[in-house]
């Protein structure tokens, strides 16, 4: 949500600043009934950020732009945490990077280690922040998805679509709980085109590093 607000703001909208969500202090972010849902289900979901795209000087882009905020910044998040996750995988549990870096595998440390406590907190935050730009790219109502085709879709198509809004993210919510399965398959071609561009870029990386 910072990132959307950031975004916003740097866009010319102060709504987001003057809201006081220009912050990494969670509580500012906390959704009371997101916050009941991931205790219950696992599932939630924070406050959304304020932003007015009539400060922007091309609307249409601007929506775009701050949509894509969101997920971009998980993205990068989960290559930060890739690069302590993939040196104790490979270099002290002798983990190819190909295992390391595959979202769908349970690979976590099994003991207390302050290098197992690392890779563990670092591989859920990895995993955790792939999924979540995955998740929010898809275009379903509310998500950034949906917010994404406004810059891609003409305006009309856009707007006719948007008419159906609450009916598809019903849909959407049955979906995803009802029949999970089908959900993970949907995300998974993007979970894979993302996990590989960290791993090229990761991975080249620590060997550099290596052998300096």
């Amino acid at each position: 949500e910072l990132s959307h607000g950031y975004c916003s703001y740097k866009l010319g909208d102060p709504t987001a600043k003057n809201a006081g969500r220009l912050t990494l202090n969670p509580v500012k972010h906390l959704d009371i009934l997101g916050t009941i849902m991931i205790l219950i289900s696992g599932f939630g979901w924070a406050k959304p950020v304020p932003i007015n795209p009539m400060y922007y000087n091309d609307r249409k882009r601007g929506t775009m732009l701050v949509s894509l905020a969101g997920p971009l910044s998980n993205i990068f998040i989960a290559l930060l945490f890739s690069f302590p996750m993939a040196f104790i995988g490979s270099k002290y549990a002798m983990l190819s990077f190909v295992d390391i870096f595959n979202t769908s595998n349970s690979i976590f440390y099994r003991g207390f280690s302050f290098l197992g406590i690392l890779f563990n907190l670092s591989r859920f935050f990895y995993i955790i922040n792939i999924n979540l730009a995955v998740f929010n790219i898809l275009p379903v109502p509310p998500l950034d998805g949906s917010k994404i085709l406004s810059g891609i879709l003409p305006q009309n198509k856009y707007f006719a679509l948007m008419q159906y809004e609450n009916i598809i993210g019903v849909i959407f919510l049955i979906i995803m709980f009802a029949f999970p399965d089908i959900l993970s398959k949907i995300m998974y071609p993007f979970s894979w085109i993302i996990q590989t561009a960290i791993r090229y870029i990761s991975v080249p990386v620590l060997k550099l590093i290596a052998s300096i």
